[in-house]
């Protein structure tokens, strides 16, 4: 018996280890190793085919000191990304109140309001640069109609950045569908017994609904904040970082130093700083939300 139950061990540890050795291997290959090297490519002088040529803290410094593109191109990745998180946040959640109540035609508009998020990437992009267009564009199309004259969305330093974050407000149903989920795990007890004592819809939902629900709030701010602020896609194909350098967030720089001027190794660098921004600010709406999420029970 002894015996037996070894050969099953020794079967059922080979086995975990077969299983688990493909993503062993795309971990350390794919992942793990690329970011190691281009960790030490931060510290060296490189363009993707020579050999590296190691200079030391060089990269960072003409980064914060002498580059011209890097301190714009951070503020405006913080603008787009603090407009995109706040107003992303609360459409989200607002349209999932409105389909959590009992409405005709709920199914249809749970359906209607999630699925632009799952159409995703450069066909979109195209679409909503030809509704954008000033000429030929369905949303001035519909300004002139209550004869107003729409801007120049994509090619006016103004309204750049407001264009992208409207067209970000459209996908929004991944966060509308996790906020959802999370009202109706909130207990209608606490919601009846405001109501018996006068509390009216507006005063339940502040009160009872949003910090019941501050867990998820909290796992869409960090998610949306990850995002945005890692964002390339969208002014690569739309505006190419124009008008006059206003979306040319930081995806985008690191991209153009790395794949347009061959300098990987300043890419590299860059890479790390936008990480360790994206970690900082993680971090600081965590700690901030230790006092303000609220969990059910605690």
């Amino acid at each position: 018996m002894t015996r037996h139950w070894r050969r099953l061990r020794h079967s059922e540890s080979a086995a975990f280890w077969l299983f688990l050795t493909p993503w062993l291997v795309g971990l350390l290959g794919l992942t793990l190793g690329p970011m190691l090297f281009s960790l030490y490519a931060a510290f060296t002088r490189w363009n993707g085919v020579a050999a590296p040529e190691w200079i030391g803290l060089q990269n960072f410094r003409v980064l914060f000191t002498t580059d011209l593109d890097f301190w714009p191109s951070l503020g405006h990745t913080f603008l787009y990304a603090g407009a995109r998180v706040v107003l992303g946040t609360v459409v989200a959640l607002a349209l999932a109140a409105m389909v959590n109540t009992p409405i005709i035609g709920r199914t249809f508009f749970r359906t209607a309001f999630f699925l632009p998020a799952i159409v995703t990437g450069v066909p979109l992009f195209v679409v909503w640069q030809w509704m954008f267009d000033p000429q030929a564009g369905i949303l001035n199309y519909l300004l002139g109609m209550v004869g107003i004259d729409g801007p120049d969305w994509l090619g006016s330093s103004t309204w750049a950045i407001p264009a992208l974050v409207f067209m970000s407000l459209t996908a929004t149903g991944g966060a509308m569908i996790i906020f959802l989920a999370g009202l109706q795990d909130v207990p209608v007890e606490l919601r009846d017994a405001a109501l018996v004592d006068g509390a009216g819809w507006w005063q339940r939902f502040i009160r009872i609904t949003v910090p019941l629900l501050s867990p998820v709030i909290l796992f869409n701010v960090i998610m949306g904040l990850i995002s945005s602020l890692q964002v390339f896609a969208e002014p690569y194909v739309m505006t190419g970082g124009g008008p006059e350098h206003t979306t040319y967030f930081l995806g985008l720089y690191l991209f153009n130093e790395a794949f347009s001027y061959s300098n990987v190794g300043y890419a590299s660098a860059l890479a790390w700083v936008q990480f360790l921004i994206v970690l900082v600010l993680t971090v600081v709406v965590l700690r901030f939300a230790r006092r303000h999420v609220h969990y059910l029970g605690s």
